[in-house]
């Protein structure tokens, strides 16, 4: 007989001081590997981190370049209460010397914004280059939208671009889910209590970051139970953002985008009934068979599903993972801990004996490791990943409430440098066209030894294309939730032949190119300005009258002659126009 039943850990009737002493006794019953294990991950928290007065309940925590210096912020979501509300609290913000220690300047920077936090998000909302923030809210409140003037400093714009409604808000994630190119939010909804129920709220937006409630029309519209969690991922390969949403009680659902943004509920047949207390769902590609899987991480202990390519799941706990102790964890996240080349998972733990780390074999197996990290007894509700001061290898921050003193944690990466470049898992394939003005969409699939609710940190991500044999011509793409990435190459004169490929690069500096794809403009001759499909004399004249200069612009009758696609017509054009000349009466 277990020594706890196979249900919740945390009970809105159980002291949380209760929970922990129960959770320790489970602990002693444990057994581990045995082995000697350098500790990585050591508690530096004093020396870097200010110590909030008074101490605040931080349910989330979200790491970002909010001041585009080039190293990594931390936002605290904060406010008091677990199944009732108690107290609200700002949301603590913390910026970064570049060293990796922090003061705060929450005074400074965040809007007096306060209330039940129980997530921050970062994303670039309005599209202008620099990061937003999102403030997702519960017991039956409104949320709120920070909008960043590029230098770090956030405005409250709640009631000009997010829609008025007052929500038991847990988790939100951002994705283009109708691939329009900008960010869309999914929002989970327990009513006005955790324990309650609500309809999950998806918000479109305009492009300017401005959010219309389409959840009506868009997602499936029943009402859930104690929903908490949700994340954006493509779970069958097809380019596009699926989603998963965790339920505390009862089981969780798996909804499928039809590409436009209209999602049906999949989960009969494809994601097997994990039991309930599920908090946090976790996203990778576990095996390296190239499609994602999942990990459930729950209240009493987690559940593993192998994804069989197409977005249908399959349980494999029992030889994934192991060692899978009853404790009441939180959190988790999969990081490449080791550095060869294969996701990890970190398990945020509520109570005695610190946070759990589990090495990949490589397989999808995991080995729970200790002596990894410093074990402290606290209360983790999130674990991040990010490379704090700049040494190239993704330190640990923890995020602290319910129970104990609330002492958020950081802790210092003293492994392996990451010397990985991202890799790609797909682009999107430009179909031969004859349209001449429609841009084409191209998204990305990279990865890159880490997972997040942004996936991984960058330091630039380019789409490359060149039309014939001109120079290449640079686009960045932007994130569009999950693991994609997006970008939009211009519409293309008749008779263009476009190759195009992708550039990344992560916050270690290491790089990475994808396989080039090419796509044919149909319909004409590049550089046939008279429609005799040659390009000759005749179409001299014209082109010599179509010469705008660099960075002049074209007329529309001009376009065949941007033999590079860089938006103008001048020399660079006018020796390929040379090399395509073909004399020919």
């Amino acid at each position: 007989m277990p020594l706890i039943s196979e249900e919740c850990l945390r009970d809105d009737s159980v002291r949380p001081s209760i929970v922990i002493m129960v959770v320790a006794v489970v602990g002693s019953c444990l057994t581990y590997p045995t082995g000697a294990y350098a500790q990585q991950f050591v508690e530096d928290t004093s020396a870097r981190l200010p110590a909030a007065s008074p101490l605040e309940y931080s349910e989330q925590v979200d790491l970002a370049d909010i001041d585009g210096d080039g190293d990594l912020d931390i936002l605290f979501a904060n406010g008091r209460g677990f199944a009732s509300p108690q107290l609200q609290e700002e949301n603590r913000l913390y910026i970064n010397n570049g060293d990796g220690v922090f003061t705060d300047e929450t005074d400074a920077r965040m809007a007096d914004v306060t209330g039940y936090t129980r997530d921050v998000e970062f994303g670039d909302l309005d599209n202008d280059g620099d990061l937003d923030c999102l403030i997702v809210n519960t017991f039956n409140t409104q949320s709120r939208l920070l909008i960043n003037n590029g230098s770090g400093v956030f405005t409250d714009q709640t009631g000009d671009r997010l829609p008025t409604a007052t929500l038991g808000g847990s988790d939100a994630d951002f994705g283009d889910v109708d691939n329009d190119g900008d960010l869309d939010i999914i929002l989970t909804n327990s009513g006005s209590s955790p324990f309650g129920s609500g309809v999950d709220r998806l918000y479109i937006n305009n492009g300017s970051g401005v959010f219309a409630d389409q959840t009506a029309s868009r997602l499936p519209g029943s009402s859930v139970s104690q929903s908490i969690d949700c994340d954006f991922f493509d779970m069958d390969g097809d380019l596009d953002l699926d989603l998963i949403m965790a339920h505390r009680d009862p089981i969780s659902q798996l909804w499928e985008n039809d590409g436009a943004g209209i999602f049906t509920d999949v989960t009969s047949g494809n994601l097997p009934p994990e039991g309930p207390c599920t908090y946090s769902f976790e996203v990778a590609d576990i095996d390296g068979d190239d499609d994602l899987d999942l990990l459930a991480v729950r209240g009493s202990n987690e559940r593993i599903y192998r994804n069989d390519g197409t977005g249908s799941f399959v349980e494999i706990t029992k030889t994934a993972l192991p060692n899978n102790p009853l404790q009441d964890d939180n959190d988790g996240d999969f990081l490449d801990i080791d550095n060869d080349g294969d996701l990890d998972i970190a398990i945020a733990r509520l109570g005695s004996g610190g946070e759990r780390l589990y090495l990949n074999d490589g397989a999808g197996v995991f080995t729970l490791t200790p002596g990894l990290i410093t074990v402290l007894s606290d209360s983790t509700l999130d674990i991040e990943f990010g490379d704090l001061n700049g040494d190239g290898r993704r330190d640990i921050v923890t995020a602290q409430g319910e129970s104990g003193s609330f002492r958020n944690r950081i802790y210092i990466n003293n492994g392996p440098v990451d010397n990985r470049a991202p890799t790609f898992h797909g682009i999107t394939q430009i179909p031969n066209t004859a349209d001449t003005i429609s841009p084409h969409a191209v998204r990305a699939v990279i990865r890159d030894g880490m997972t997040s609710d942004n996936n991984f940190f960058d330091r630039g991500i380019t789409l490359h294309y060149r039309v014939g044999i001109g120079r290449p011509n640079l686009l960045p793409m932007r994130y569009a939730g999950g693991d994609h990435y997006r970008a939009e190459v211009p519409g293309l004169a008749a008779g263009s032949v476009v190759t195009y490929w992708v550039t990344a690069t992560d916050w270690a500096g290491n790089s990475g190119t994808s396989a080039a794809s090419l796509f044919v403009v149909t319909g004409g001759v590049l550089g046939d300005s008279d429609g005799d499909n040659y390009v000759d004399l005749n179409d001299t004249e014209q082109f010599q009258a179509c010469v705008s200069g660099p960075g002049g612009g074209i007329a529309p009758e001009c376009a065949t002659f941007d033999f590079d696609g860089d938006g103008d017509v001048d020399n660079a054009d006018f020796r390929l126009f040379q090399l395509a000349f073909t004399g020919m009466p």
